[in-house]
C-alpha cells in the first residue's frame, strides 16, 4: 500500500513541475511570459489603402488579446511581433471572354517576425499570404472592406498558430 501512496504522490509531483503554460484556445505559451507586444505594422505596399496597416495591427492585437491571458504592452513585450503589410495585388482569375475576367483576386501578404524572450528557437521571420475572390461585376471599392477583413483574420490565424501551435 505505502509503494502505491508514494507513486501516486511522485508522480503528482512529476505532473506539477510541468513547465508548459495553456490558453483556452490550446496555445503553448510559456510560463515565463506575462506580456506581449504588437508593434504598428506599416504598409508598404503602392496600391494598398493606407488604413490597412491599422487595421492589421488591431485585427492581430485582438487575436492575442482574445486567445491569451498576456498583458498587452506597447512595446518590449515578452512575446514581441513586428512586421510590415508587404504586398496588396488585384489580379484576374477566371476568364470569361476574351477581353473581361468573371472573377478577380485580391492578394495581401504580410512580413512578420515574431521574437520569444525565453526560447530563442520558436522565433521567426516569415511571410503569410492570403486571397479572396470577389466578381469582376462590382468594383474593388465596393468589395474591399469584406475581402481585406476576410483575408487579415485568415493571416491573424495562421500568425497566431505559427508563434504558439508550431504549425
Amino acid at each position: 500500500m505505502k509503494k502505491i501512496i508514494y507513486l501516486l504522490i511522485l508522480v503528482s509531483l512529476g505532473i506539477a513541475s510541468c513547465k508548459v503554460k495553456y490558453s483556452l484556445s490550446g496555445a503553448t505559451i510559456p510560463p515565463e511570459a506575462k506580456t506581449i507586444s504588437v508593434a504598428f505594422f506599416a504598409n508598404n505596399t503602392t496600391l494598398g489603402a493606407p488604413s490597412l496597416s491599422q487595421r492589421f495591427t488591431e485585427k492581430l492585437r485582438d487575436m492575442v488579446s482574445s486567445q491569451t491571458n498576456l498583458a498587452l504592452m506597447s512595446q518590449n513585450g515578452d512575446l514581441q511581433f513586428e512586421g510590415f503589410i508587404a504586398d496588396y495585388n488585384i489580379a484576374p482569375v477566371a476568364i470569361q471572354s476574351t477581353d473581361q475576367a468573371s472573377l478577380n483576386r485580391l492578394t495581401i501578404s504580410v512580413n512578420v517576425k515574431y521574437s520569444n524572450r525565453f526560447d530563442a528557437t520558436k522565433n521567426f521571420e516569415q511571410s503569410f499570404t492570403r486571397f479572396a475572390d470577389y466578381s469582376s461585376q462590382k468594383s474593388i471599392e465596393s468589395m474591399e472592406p469584406e475581402l481585406v477583413q476576410e483575408i487579415f483574420r485568415q493571416i491573424t490565424e495562421d500568425v497566431f498558430n505559427r508563434a504558439f501551435n508550431n504549425w
